[in-house]
């Protein structure tokens, strides 16, 4: 399956990657939660149950813009691991919008 992950910062903040397979769900799922704890974020979540798209949306929002631009081994493993999770062809991780749609 080919995947095309677009993760956007605002209009003229705009990273698209088109990846062909993808990893496996744990491990992306392991990734994520790495990265998450690395980051420190945070989500306030009414149940305080933390959701795969909250752990993908938080990373992308702490990790900022500019790692995205200046670590594009980081941001693909970003990409490959947000296909592997969430198994769509088309992604978009809207960060300012703090939205996923497909």
């Amino acid at each position: 399956m080919q995947h095309h992950i677009i993760v956007s910062f605002g209009k003229d903040a705009e990273f698209e990657y088109k990846l062909v397979g993808g990893g496996a769900p744990d491990e992306a799922r392991q990734w994520f939660d790495r990265e998450f704890t690395a980051l420190e974020c945070d989500v306030a979540t009414p149940t305080g149950k933390i959701l795969a798209v909250d752990r993908i949306l938080s990373v992308a929002r702490y990790a900022g813009e500019g790692r995205f631009r200046d670590q594009p081994a980081w941001a693909e493993q970003f990409a490959k691991n947000t296909a592997s999770i969430l198994g769509r062809d088309l992604i978009r991780v809207d960060v300012e919008q703090y939205s996923i749609g497909y």
